[in-house]
Parts: C-alpha cells; sequence; structure tokens
C-alpha cells in the first residue's frame, strides 16, 4: 500500500489537492490495517495521554530546530542549503499553504502515521524495538529514493557537493536516502521515549514546514549568486 502511494505522489499527484487526497486516504487505510491487525490507540502513541505527552514536548523541539536555522542561516555556508530554485516562483500564499496545509497534513501525517505509527507498532508487537526502529526506518530512506531525484539541481548546496548535471543525481539519491534513513532512527527514538506519535509528528513538520518558509525567505533576502 506504501508502495502504491509513493508511486501515485511521484507521478501522478501533481496538484497539491491530489497530492494531500492520496496522503489522507493512504493514512486512513493504514489506520484500518492497524486496527484489523488488533493494534490500539495506546500502541500507536494517539491515544490521550500520549497525545498530553506529545505537546509538552511539542515547543521545546520546535525551537531547537528553529534555532539550529537561525544559526545555519547567519553564515553564508549555512545560508546555501536553504537556496533552493523551487522557491523562487512561490508566492507569498503558496508558500503558506505549502507550510501549513501540505506539509502537516499531507507529508507528515502520512509518513509519520506509517513509519513511526502502524508498521513501528505492527514491527515491535513481533519482534521488538530495535527491530522496529531498524526496518521501519530503512523503509523510510528507501521512501525517499524517488523524490530525491533532481534535487541536486534545485539545492544550491547538494548542487555545489555532488554537481548539478545528470552524473550528480546518484550520489545525491544516495545521500538522501541515508539521510532520511539516520533520520527515521530520531525520529523512532522520540516515539520511544515519549511514548507519544505527536513528538516526531512536530519534529518532522518542524524541519519541513520551517525549511519551507526559510527557503522562501532566502530566495528573496539572499538570493544565490
Amino acid at each position: 500500500m506504501l508502495a502504491a502511494a509513493n508511486l501515485l505522489n511521484n507521478w501522478l499527484a501533481r496538484s497539491s489537492a491530489m497530492y494531500l487526497v492520496v496522503c489522507v486516504s493512504a493514512t486512513a487505510v493504514l489506520l484500518l490495517i492497524a486496527r484489523w491487525d488488533g493494534l490500539t490507540l495506546a500502541d500507536l502513541g494517539l491515544d490521550r495521554a500520549a497525545l498530553r505527552r506529545g505537546l509538552r514536548w511539542a515547543p521545546w523541539l520546535v525551537g531547537v530546530v528553529l534555532t539550529v536555522m537561525a544559526v545555519l542561516l547567519a553564515v553564508p555556508a549555512g545560508r546555501e542549503a536553504f537556496q533552493d530554485s523551487r522557491a523562487v516562483d512561490l508566492s507569498l500564499g503558496r508558500m503558506l499553504f505549502g507550510a501549513l496545509v501540505r506539509v502537516p497534513f499531507g507529508t507528515v501525517l502520512l509518513e509519520e502515521t506509517a513509519f513511526r505509527g502502524v508498521l513501528w507498532a505492527m514491527i515491535r508487537r513481533r519482534h521488538g524495538t530495535a527491530w522496529a526502529t531498524g526496518v521501519s526506518s530503512l523503509l523510510f530512506g528507501l521512501w525517499h529514493l524517488m523524490p530525491s531525484r533532481g534535487i541536486n539541481r534545485s539545492n544550491a548546496a547538494l548542487g555545489s557537493a555532488f554537481g548539478d548535471g545528470p552524473a550528480g543525481v546518484a550520489p545525491t539519491v544516495a545521500v538522501a536516502v541515508a539521510a532520511t534513513a539516520v533520520a527515521g532512527v530520531v525520529l523512532c527514538e522520540l516515539r520511544r521515549r515519549s511514548g507519544s506519535l505527536l513528538t516526531p509528528m512536530v519534529l518532522h513538520w518542524a524541519v519541513n514546514g520551517l525549511s519551507y518558509a526559510l527557503a522562501w525567505s532566502a530566495a528573496r533576502w539572499w538570493p544565490a549568486g
């Protein structure tokens, strides 16, 4: 099911509306699979107690991400990471839609429900936490194989590191898959420590949503070249 959602989002879902439809529909299917497998809301980190714990983590996680990004923006070398050609033509409305709707209710909702929610809980119940974290994080990395194609052409930092031509595609994709697999381990550990799926959701949104907004800002305040 996740393979089908990945194909739909990267090949057929050309509009943000279709992307959201695919993500929300896939999330609903995942929750049905969890119910069929006998998982409870507590197993998924979605019961009331878990959500309250996640809310307590939220301001700290957002604060850490903002601090790191502020430091990166303060130096030219770090600022290059936010120079993305895809942000140049975005209007303010589209940027806000991306950061506040597409990312949290599309990307974060589906990926966290899949990899730190249902899949993690199913594997953990059968094989333990280490296997759950390892397998779900590896699959999370592979999930990014298709969307990472071509980012060496759009992102200035990756283009500088690997080249913005065809020869740079393979190493960029390899690094993106490895980096997101490592990120998956971090998100799984947050899920384990907090006992809440909301915790990795908040961190995931903070990284993706704030990067979206800062890339848009960098394209206007610190244009490349």
